[in-house]
């Protein structure tokens, strides 16, 4: 077995390995997760002080 060998052996695995994380991805048993991950950037977060503010009553 040469080096020719081995990087053959990994090329293959590699090429292996991104069709499983692409099947897994596009997979309809993730469709809701993925879904929801997508959304979490337009979710309305409090911000630390807006949070203690409301606490205290001295929201504006």
């Amino acid at each position: 077995m040469d080096i020719n060998d081995m990087r053959s052996i990994v090329t293959v695995l590699a090429f292996a390995t991104f069709v499983g994380i692409v099947l897994w991805a596009f997979s309809g048993r993730r469709r809701a997760a993925f879904d929801e991950a997508a959304r979490l950037p337009f979710t309305e977060d409090e911000l630390p002080g807006e949070a203690r503010q409301r606490k205290e009553g001295k929201a504006s």
